[in-house]
């Protein structure tokens, strides 16, 4: 079988998945990546982005690969817009690892890389969260190698500087580049 590969610059308010959880309790149906493009039969995505998060999705319709890269801790770069100015005693702190909740567990974040910027570090116009008014906002870059739920909002916050828009950009040597948000590309493989 010949395997097909994409990477997805997903928006937000899209859910990783392609198939309907129907809940009881669902007001609005959500937008699936299906929405976006229309991948072949058995299409998955490798990981996942909540429905508030942006950036870089790969997937393919070889599981093998999905979960090489899912299990390798191949490094993951993500953009966070947080609340407030981040200090570089916070960016410290999660350069050590901080004490985050894993579903109802305490869990302790590898350490990772960190870098602090004043305003979004790559060219990409996207979800505007809030003007000045109303308290400033600042970017940071973290590098991890793990994917637990909600990670990298969890690490932020735990450090006192909460996520308002986080964009995942890098994964291994796969970046966004210049792809705008809902455009997809297809790969020869992947080259993570």
């Amino acid at each position: 079988m010949n395997h097909r590969f994409f990477k997805l610059n997903k928006p937000p308010k899209y859910l990783s998945q392609f198939v309907r959880e129907q809940k009881r309790t669902q007001k609005r149906l959500k937008q699936l990546l299906g929405d976006l493009y229309d991948f072949p039969f058995g299409t998955m995505p490798v990981g996942r982005l909540d429905e508030n998060s942006e950036g870089l999705l790969l997937l393919t319709t070889n599981g093998q690969e999905s979960f090489k890269i899912c299990s390798k801790g191949i490094e993951k770069e993500y953009y966070a817009q947080v609340d407030g100015v981040i200090t570089e005693q916070a960016a410290s702190e999660l350069r050590k690892g901080v004490e985050i909740g894993i579903e109802g567990i305490k869990y302790q974040t590898k350490p990772c890389e960190v870098k602090l910027f004043s305003k979004i570090p790559y060219n990409q116009k996207g979800l505007k969260i809030r003007d000045d008014r109303h308290g400033p906002t600042s970017w940071v870059s973290i590098v991890i190698t793990e994917g637990k739920f909600r990670q990298v909002r969890k690490m932020t916050a735990a450090v006192g500087f909460p996520t308002l828009r986080l964009i995942r950009y890098r994964i291994g040597n796969i970046t966004l580049n210049d792809l705008t948000p809902g455009s997809v590309k297809e790969l020869k493989y992947f080259n993570v």
